[in-house]
């Protein structure tokens, strides 16, 4: 079930370059998708994850705790430094189609390096709660429909080989890395999966103060962002009143 989980998920890359490719209102479902995931992860914080950690580190320092949700912050980080800013595709009239093209490379690579290491965190749970393995997929893979919207914005000009590789690689991705925990996971004790558990959080919780708050704040849709925010929550609220 985690696989599946983990594959279904880099569908929603695949559902923003379709968006794109099909240009309507992709402003709407961008700022849409954005402020769900931005309710429905904050909620996972306080309701599904921060009681994870609690149960797997029990007896662990709360500094070691502290250490390694900042890790997971810093491993997007890291990998945020190869991604332009979400909102270059904006202005195609500033860039080149040359180099459109190469920022959607270099925003590939760095996609695909952050979704498997996602894909992995969102295997982990999997394992331990099918519930919370979906509901984080669910927060991550909103989060992942505007990057797919990037990455074709900018490739759109590229040749349809490299094209086809290029998605297929992102889809495939989150997948690539839930395999890849399925072949360690069974030498894996409680104590790490609470370690994994921790850099997750630290991943969710960079997503959430750097990607889509940002986003928010900036969006002239604020009834669309409320909505969305709205949703997310009750989403996560329902999720845990049906366990």
């Amino acid at each position: 079930m985690g696989l599946l989980i983990t594959f279904i998920l880099g569908l929603f890359f695949l559902i923003g370059v379709l968006f794109v490719h099909f240009q309507k209102h992709t402003k709407l479902v961008e700022m849409l998708s954005i402020s769900i995931a931005l309710g429905t992860m904050s909620s996972l914080v306080v309701f599904d994850l921060i009681p994870e950690i609690l149960e797997h580190m029990e007896g662990v320092s709360f500094i070691w705790i502290i250490l390694l949700v900042i890790l997971g912050i810093g491993v997007l980080k890291g990998l945020d430094f190869f991604v332009p800013d979400h909102d270059d595709h904006d202005g195609p009239h500033k860039c080149s189609e040359e180099n459109l093209v190469h920022i959607g490379i270099v925003s590939l690579i760095a996609i695909v390096l952050h979704n498997i290491i996602e894909g992995m965190a969102v295997y982990s749970l999997s394992v331990e709660s099918i519930k919370t393995g979906l509901l984080v997929a669910l927060g991550v893979g909103l989060h992942n429909i505007p990057m797919g919207m990037v990455i074709a914005s900018t490739m759109e000009n590229d040749n349809k080989k490299r094209k086809i590789i290029s998605y297929s690689l992102a889809i495939l991705s989150t997948f690539i890395g839930g395999l890849l925990m399925r072949f360690i996971h069974s030498f894996i004790s409680d104590m790490v999966i609470g370690i994994l558990i921790c850099i997750t959080l630290g991943m969710i919780l960079y997503i959430v103060l750097f990607e889509l708050i940002p986003h928010i704040l900036h969006s002239k849709k604020k009834k669309v962002s409320i909505i969305g925010i709205v949703i997310g929550i009750i989403i996560i609220l329902i999720s845990t009143l049906l366990e």
